[in-house]
């Protein structure tokens, strides 16, 4: 939920506020690019179309229950815990169908035709959802209850803090499952060797497609969180914000867990500033984004905090 602050501190502090939130959705998107291309160096341009699928699935089910208004209490732990478990597993199966299908029958083909892959099931999950909804947005029902925790002039929504809270922790669950299980150092070793981790007895396909898996999982997650923020869906709206994520996981370093949690919030954080402060700032945001791209990687070509190749993930 965004809102604003009156006086000008209270606005700087509310606008920071509001961009961490966004960030932490950004940050959890650009987690499932910088997995996927930390073992299999691919760019998974579908990826921002599996996190609109989780918008799309979860407004449909919530239609269906008929949740138009704020629920409270256990119901509204029971709601969100069952959104977010939809959108995962949507998400999360939708990923990785499409490595099976479409992916890995081009993996040992030359690196533009995945890439080429990728931007078709784009547009294939675009248009499937466009039939199916319509090209018009629709309201995402607002079941998460108004109000906040009041600083001064400075509100923090009950939803804000939901959203960093549960974005902070899936992040230091993936962390850790990729330091300190066997699966993680079966993606590790993938991502470093595929030919030597096959020799040593890891299972490729499996370990690409589990990174595909927590990569959809996220991006799951990442959509029910959006829909509470900015609670209106479209179509499109994967294509934007998955240009975005990707942008914030090569602004922390492709490859980079932490670089691209980093990313996330970052960017999150220079939207909302630039959204603010800049005239027509709405319209100019993604620019001001883009430019801070560019210059980052000109003086650093390799990310704010490296790229991880070949240690990728």
């Amino acid at each position: 939920m965004i809102v604003l602050a009156s006086t000008s501190s209270g606005i700087f502090i509310q606008t920071m506020v509001n961009g961490i939130t966004l960030g932490a959705v950004y940050a959890l998107v650009a987690l499932g690019y910088t997995i996927v291309y930390g073992i299999v160096e691919l760019i998974n341009f579908a990826h921002g179309d599996v996190f609109m699928w989780s918008t799309a699935i979860t407004l449909v089910v919530l239609n269906s229950m008929h949740v138009s208004t704020a629920v409270y209490g256990f119901t509204l732990i029971g709601l969100l815990l069952l959104m977010i478990v939809i959108g995962a597993v949507v998400s999360g199966t939708l990923n990785v169908v499409i490595e099976r299908l479409a992916y890995r029958p081009l993996r040992k083909a030359p690196r533009l035709a995945p890439l080429i892959a990728a931007i078709g099931v784009s547009f294939i999950l675009e248009n499937i959802a466009e039939l199916w909804l319509g090209a018009s947005g629709i309201s995402y029902p607002d079941f998460f209850p108004n109000g906040g925790i009041v600083l001064g002039d400075v509100t923090i929504q009950y939803i804000d803090v939901v959203v960093v809270v549960l974005t902070v922790g899936l992040m230091y669950g993936l962390n850790m499952l990729v330091r300190s299980t066997k699966m993680g150092k079966a993606m590790r070793a993938t991502a470093q060797d595929p030919e030597a981790a096959a020799l040593m007895g890891v299972d490729i396909n499996q370990t690409i497609s589990f990174a595909f898996l927590v990569g959809g999982v996220l991006a799951g997650v990442a959509g029910v969180f959006y829909s509470l923020v900015i609670p209106v869906y479209a179509y499109n709206v994967g294509f934007e914000l998955g240009l975005i994520a990707f942008t914030a996981a090569v602004l922390g370093g492709i490859g980079n867990i932490t670089g691209a949690m980093a990313g996330g919030f970052l960017i999150g954080v220079i939207k909302a500033l630039a959204t603010n402060y800049l005239p027509n700032g709405s319209d100019l945001s993604d620019a001001v984004v883009f430019a801070i791209l560019v210059l980052v990687l000109a003086l650093r070509p390799s990310g704010l905090l490296g790229q991880q190749v070949p240690d990728k993930v």
